[in-house]
């Protein structure tokens, strides 16, 4: 497995999750790594995406409520998700930032419920 998310569940708005991703070194070392989300009916979009040195960005939607961050010795990525929203309701991925387009997993589901 290339990509393995975990983390998800059901939350009431307000609440927090933290998602992680234990990703292969081959996708993760020396790459932009992110966590994309689709729900349903919708387009899998890029929520936050984070550098090998650290360097963060956010999708308006998210900014100032989701934190992403990484552990280079585990090859993993995290995604501290608070004052969550019935929005944020979405499969979450992670994957390298352009996304490597055979390595997307599961995913795992967050369920924000009003």
């Amino acid at each position: 497995v290339q990509l393995q998310a975990s983390g998800g569940g059901l939350v009431q708005a307000g609440g927090s999750l933290r998602l992680s991703c234990a990703a292969s070194g081959t996708i993760f070392s020396g790459n932009y790594m992110g966590w994309y989300r689709q729900a349903p009916g919708k387009q899998r979009e890029l929520v936050a995406r984070i550098s090998s040195g650290g360097i963060t960005n956010y999708a308006d939607s998210v900014k100032g409520r989701f934190a992403i961050s990484r552990d280079n010795a585990k090859n993993t990525v995290y995604l501290q998700m608070n004052s969550l929203k019935p929005e944020d309701t979405a499969v979450y991925y992670c994957n390298a930032v352009p996304p490597v387009l055979d390595a997307w997993g599961q995913g795992t589901l967050v369920t924000v419920s009003s």
